[in-house]
């Protein structure tokens, strides 16, 4: 909630700020630029300070971003996206690492898909609040209010931190210490796939909610309000679709073939919403955007139990902030690649066109068997 805000606020803020609407791209990026770092440390972080502790620092740092934006200059943004994005990093490895302890092996996915739905629930609570808190408090006003809410929910958290927190790990902050996530994933082969692949799936999740609607509006000749109802109804499916794959984790299919086979949803979804024109069938369009939205969107519970399932045993934070690394580059990277694919063809539909592709192959390299290793 506290990442998408400034977002949400961005056309009555930019006026006061002196720029663009259009600039809260850079804001965005800056927030994950943040959190690929934070989520780095965050390992560490947990194992020194305790995961509960954890959770509860970040919600400091993105409540101290709130106010910051609050001062309304371009230096204060600046700011303000950095210390959202270094409280936004660390949270899902301390979450992680707090399933990974409590949770039985045969409940992973449905407990780390079901956690993983307050992504696209504080999304949803932030459209559907924000917006009132902006026209009745002004826009400063928004950002404190969901300020003050970081804050006492870092409060609510404290009740809870002696039954869940773990014993602590008492380390020395060092450069070895940033690598050890790296190692750990490069040194087993499954969390080294999984990572890397892990990199298409958010670059192709931010580009679906970036691209959608520019795509229904200026190709397909969809109206704004009902382009936008196709992208909620996309986000909707990322929240069914991400309890659903982990109950399905759970019983029936493994969660790297499970992958693979999400991997090749998005692609043909991907290619498919590529191919739109004004003769579609409206209801093909709200299908393919549905099924796009539950593999593109609802693949994180999925991934973040079989990284903890595969981590060493108390490590699961640790791997988790390195694997979300490649995530969060990802995410970063994928909609301004997606863009520079745009503006040299001309076509959005090229865009999803070689995303299609590139999820295509990263579907079938999940899908190849893995070596046993030799017996020693």
């Amino acid at each position: 909630m506290a990442a998408l805000t400034v977002p949400i606020i961005a056309p009555l803020a930019a006026g006061d700020i002196g720029g663009n609407a259009a600039h809260v791209g850079y804001f965005v990026a800056l927030i994950y630029v943040g959190a690929m770092f934070s989520s780095v440390i965050s390992g560490d972080l947990v194992s020194r300070f305790g995961a509960i502790r954890s959770s509860q620092v970040s919600l400091l740092l993105c409540a101290a971003g709130l106010a910051c934006c609050s001062y309304g200059t371009l230096w204060a943004m600046f700011a303000s996206a950095l210390l959202i994005g270094f409280g936004y990093g660390p949270i899902t490895p301390a979450s992680s690492h707090i399933l990974a302890t409590t949770t039985p092996s045969h409940l992973m996915g449905l407990m780390f898909s079901i956690k993983q739905t307050g992504v696209p629930v504080g999304g949803a609570l932030a459209g559907a609040f924000v917006p009132m808190l902006a026209v009745s408090l002004h826009w400063q006003g928004s950002v404190l209010a969901v300020s003050i809410a970081c804050l006492v929910t870092a409060a609510i958290a404290q009740c809870y931190r002696t039954q869940l927190e773990t014993p602590l790990e008492p380390t020395r902050g060092s450069l070895a210490n940033l690598a050890k996530p790296f190692r750990l994933i490069f040194e087993h082969k499954p969390l080294r796939d999984l990572a890397l692949c892990s990199f298409f799936f958010g670059a192709i999740q931010l580009c679906l909610t970036t691209y959608l609607v520019l795509h229904l509006t200026q190709v397909y000749g969809m109206g704004l309000v009902a382009a936008g109802l196709i992208l909620t109804a996309t986000q909707a499916a990322g929240i069914v679709g991400r309890i659903l794959w982990g109950w399905i984790a759970d019983r029936w299919i493994s969660p790297r073939v499970l992958l693979s086979a999400l991997a090749l949803c998005m692609a043909i979804s991907s290619l498919v919403t590529a191919s739109f024109t004004p003769d579609w069938p409206l209801i093909t369009v709200i299908v393919i955007s549905i099924c796009f939205g539950a593999t593109a969107i609802g693949w994180n519970g999925v991934y973040l139990a079989e990284v903890a399932r595969l981590a060493p045993p108390g490590k699961a934070g640790v791997v988790t902030g390195g694997t979300l690394f490649f995530t969060y580059f990802g995410v970063v990277t994928g909609p301004p690649v997606f863009a520079l694919v745009t503006q040299a063809t001309g076509s959005i539909g090229t865009g999803f066109t070689l995303f299609g592709f590139i999820l295509l192959l990263t579907g079938l390299s999940l899908a190849l068997p893995r070596r046993q290793p030799k017996p020693s």
